[in-house]
């Protein structure tokens, strides 16, 4: 074993930084890079693509892993295409904008597989493992845009941070957002430049405007500006929404949240209603929902029908099943899949989504929903206990995924069917693998991958998890 060790060992010290060498591209990593091996060693490579040939330097080195960029390319993939964004480079928001989007499907669900063969042992070849489903046009498509507030050559900027760096990218037209938002921003950042209102300076802690934040309803039109500033008073602000008006003359409402703290989270927990609605509605088929400015709600409406429609058609109800909508936001799954159930229950550790939701069901006379807040776990133990035992359990958790004890209240309650629905592949297959454990009874029946959000390296997946 000691020998083994310092054979590793020394493999690991044959890589050096600003090394170069070439480069066969076997796979594609879960953040969009492309991944090679060399001496045995990993080396992932942001922008090269499955299939390639390239020279590759070395950038960093961390552990058993190599960071390198790209040199040359010797042999290009055939899915290789120009991006067309001019700032994508730069700009970090998106991964994949020089693949073929028919590339792109194909490699989001072998981002699935790899996640799968990391944390699992399942063979995916035994279950139905489906194609990605795509859009008809990958672009456009977020209906929320949260752009930082800066400051570059005395002039204010709003956009994202370059990866690993400070330097914020301004973003006046973002290919992949809905184009109300674009403008918005756009908007917001002149007046806050001839208002003189100052972009908040984390640093010197200066400044006020941190984000500006926009959601727009594809189907209603109606859209909300939330000003996110480091305190409440804002200077001369009857006049900063009067401009707001008279340059956005449709606006659905003006909303300021209050963040004060030095933290990576956009929101703070104070929101005042400046001008308009709370709230702005959207409409899915015929379903309605009223969004507050933090409630959670699907960045891609027209992905969100087919993924729920592949959530609804993995859960099979026929009338008869008692459903819990497990971190239900304002309630959109739920109500998506309500028809079929006979009984629903929903919860969310978000007071304003629960609030939403309730209002959700109610609008659309679905009688037999309840929504609360709270954890999950914590609530699927307390109806336990009042004799009230779920048939299917559906999970939307953030990345991060299920909490331990979430899944042993889980295994547990032992719903019939679980239908797992996931923003990260890598959680998704590690949550799989402690509910698929031989003593606990479940079996991963089905996956279908999703593309929520084309151009990045994201992919959403609908995994159902039977009750043997």
């Amino acid at each position: 074993m000691k020998e083994r060790k310092g054979s590793q060992q020394e493999t690991q010290l044959t890589i050096k930084e600003g090394q170069r060498f070439p480069l066969t591209i076997k796979r594609m990593g879960i953040d969009g890079e492309g991944v090679g091996f060399f001496k045995r060693q990993v080396v992932f490579v942001p922008g090269a693509l499955p299939g390639e040939e390239i020279v590759c330097e070395v950038t960093k080195i961390k552990g058993k892993f190599a960071q390198g960029r790209v040199v040359k390319i010797r042999k290009e993939s055939p899915d290789r295409i120009a991006a067309p964004c001019p700032v994508y480079e730069d700009c970090g928001g998106c991964q994949l904008q020089h693949l073929s989007y028919e590339g792109q499907l194909k490699e989001k669900k072998d981002i699935v597989r790899q996640a799968f063969e990391r944390y699992t042992k399942i063979n995916l070849d035994r279950i139905n493992f489906h194609d990605t489903i795509g859009m008809d046009d990958p672009w456009g498509y977020r209906n929320k845009s949260q752009m930082q507030v800066g400051r570059h050559n005395g002039k204010v900027i709003a956009g994202l941070y370059s990866p690993n760096s400070h330097k914020l990218i301004d973003l006046s037209e973002c290919m992949v957002q809905h184009p109300q938002t674009n403008k918005v921003t756009t908007v917001i950042k002149q007046i806050a430049e001839d208002m003189n209102i100052h972009p908040y300076n984390e640093r010197k802690r200066t400044g006020i405007l941190r984000t500006i934040v926009t959601r727009v309803g594809f189907e209603t039109g109606e859209y909300q500006v939330v000003l996110v500033t480091v305190k409440k008073e804002i200077p001369k602000v009857n006049l900063f929404i009067d401009k707001i008006k008279k340059r956005l003359p449709d606006v659905t409402s003006i909303v300021q949240n209050i963040n004060p703290k030095k933290t990576s989270l956009v929101f703070g927990d104070d929101t005042i209603v400046l001008y308009g609605k709370e709230k702005i509605e959207e409409k899915m088929s015929e379903y309605r929902f009223n969004l507050s400015p933090r409630a959670f709600f699907q960045l891609n409406p027209i992905q969100t029908k087919k993924l729920y429609d592949a959530a609804k058609g993995a859960a099979e109800l026929t009338g008869k099943e008692k459903v819990v909508d497990a971190y239900c936001g304002v309630g959109t799954i739920g109500l998506w899949v309500a028809e079929g159930a006979a009984e629903l229950r929903g919860m969310d550790v978000i007071s304003e989504s629960i609030e939403d939701a309730q209002k959700n069901a109610a609008a659309h006379g679905v009688e037999h929903a309840e929504y609360v807040v709270g954890k999950a776990e914590t609530w699927l133990q307390r109806w336990e206990k009042e004799g009230w035992h779920p048939d299917v359990v559906i999970v939307d958790p953030p990345r991060t995924g299920l909490d331990q004890t979430f899944i042993d209240t889980l295994l547990r309650v032992k719903p019939k069917r679980i239908v797992y629905v996931s923003c990260n592949p890598s959680t998704l297959a590690k949550n799989v693998n402690d509910l698929t454990k031989d003593k606990n009874g479940y079996k991963l029946k089905s996956l279908q991958p999703v593309d929520m959000f084309p151009q990045t390296a994201q992919v959403e997946v609908v995994a159902l998890i039977d009750l043997k």
